[in-house]
């Protein structure tokens, strides 16, 4: 059997292992482990033993359950409810300001915890009831609590690039600092529609009543003080790996130690929100390592089979397509692939792939690492399987149906397909702040 049929097996396997339900990593590492003893015999075992070692020595990864600590204890902690009292004082008064303020709620979240199911798990239980009690519109605010809450596995510090960094072996400082220009682009554009939607159709989006919006200076004030913490705690721990005091790994131990302080501080680090926040990280940092595990395993099998540069050679000699084209058709099945799972299992089951692929088609690994965690957000809210449609579905109360969250989404997905042309186009929305900050 040639190299090429192998590989073609093998993807065929992994798929077919997929779709009998099996956990992912499961389904990746057998097939890996299993191509590699068929293919080379006792010896075979070597790989997955390999990156098992590559795993563990990968100094980075520390900064995953960092990261992810920080973000729990900041969300079980209730600190994240300070922030949208905060937001819901400041921009009542606003047409469709609620609906602004949560796109500002969910862009701070992501900065505390790095995964999308966090805020839409915020939005959806503090931001949507309370959308809905003042009279937004329900088809409108259930797709800005989808919208926003995509933003977590793109605005740092994100987990699902950590993930990426690891697979395709590239420096997890820089795809976050490459992350924070279109996390933000995306977000001004998702409140610009918003703005602009609610100032021609304002029983959308209805300001605050005037009774509402008399609140005292000074409790504006002290709810700007508590929402503004978790801001306090990203620049603690930011600043100092931007201007390269700290290691990125310090850097996250600084942020978990700043949340820690600041819940304690405030007399709200209970047993139990300790024990939930200490549970919770050590079950998603396994979760993520089980997985990057597997998934060099079946790359390592992969790149030795010579897969990625028949399949090159198939798409640029045989098929006659430019770069550009291949790029565009990995994207579009990122979207198709988003309809049935999740953004890590896409990036595990394609990476092996389309990382190398990438690079040797001469596009920057770093772009790239922007350009699918973007097409992912998309890919999660594409009807009939996205996977934030069934999330949003779980926890939105009974008055909004399936139809609903289906047409809440379309507007704010083609916002995004916009920030992805404009990321496609012009690199450098990307890579301007890696290059300047590395640069120095």
């Amino acid at each position: 059997m040639s190299y090429e049929m192998i590989a073609v097996v093998m993807f065929a396997g992994m798929m077919l292992m997929l779709m009998t339900g099996q956990r992912v990593f499961g389904a990746i590492g057998f097939v890996g482990a299993l191509a590699g003893l068929l293919l080379w015999g006792t010896g075979g075992v070597d790989v997955p033993f390999a990156a098992a070692m590559k795993l563990m020595k990968w100094y980075p990864l520390l900064t995953l359950p960092m990261f992810i600590f920080m973000g729990y204890v900041l969300s079980e902690s209730k600190i994240a409810d300070d922030l949208y009292k905060m937001f819901h004082v400041w921009m009542g008064p606003v047409r469709g300001g609620l609906a602004i303020g949560t796109i500002g709620l969910m862009v701070l979240i992501s900065a505390m915890n790095g995964l999308s199911v966090a805020g839409m798990a915020i939005g959806a239980t503090i931001a949507l009831p309370e959308l809905l009690r003042r009279g937004y519109d329900k088809i409108m605010v259930t797709g800005v609590i989808q919208a926003g809450s995509s933003l977590g596995i793109l605005v740092p510090p994100s987990v699902v690039l950590v993930l990426y960094a690891m697979i395709a072996r590239q420096p997890v400082g820089q795809l976050w600092l490459a992350g924070v220009i279109p996390g933000l682009m995306m977000a001004a554009m998702f409140i610009l529609y918003i703005y602009v939607r609610c100032r021609l159709d304002p029983k959308l989006g209805p300001p605050l009543p005037p009774e509402e919006r008399d609140i005292p200076r000074a409790e504006k004030l002290r709810l700007l003080r508590a929402g503004a913490l978790p801001l306090v705690i990203f620049f603690v721990m930011m600043f100092p790996f931007v201007k390269g005091w700290t290691s990125l790994v310090e850097s996250s131990a600084i942020g978990a130690m700043a949340a820690f302080v600041a819940a304690v501080l405030k007399r709200r680090m209970t047993r139990e929100v300790f024990e939930n926040s200490v549970r919770n990280t050590l079950a998603i940092s396994c979760m993520f390592m089980w997985i990057i595990l597997a998934a060099l395993g079946f790359g390592a099998i992969f790149d030795g089979l010579g897969a990625v540069r028949a399949i090159e050679n198939l798409f640029t000699e045989q098929l006659g397509l430019s770069p550009w084209m291949i790029l565009i058709l990995m994207q579009l099945s990122f979207i198709i692939m988003g309809t049935f799972l999740d953004d890590t299992a896409m990036l595990v089951i394609v990476a092996p792939l389309y990382v190398p692929l990438v690079g040797e088609l001469g596009f920057d690994l770093i772009w790239y690492g922007v350009l699918y965690t973007i097409t992912t957000q998309i890919a999660y809210m594409t009807p009939p399987f996205g996977y934030n449609l069934f999330l949003m579905r779980a926890m939105a109360p009974p008055q909004i149906s399936l139809t609903d969250i289906y047409r809440s989404i379309v507007p704010f997905a083609l916002v995004m397909v916009v920030a992805l042309a404009l990321v496609m186009a012009f690199p450098q929305i990307a890579l301007w702040l890696p290059d300047y900050v590395y640069g120095k």
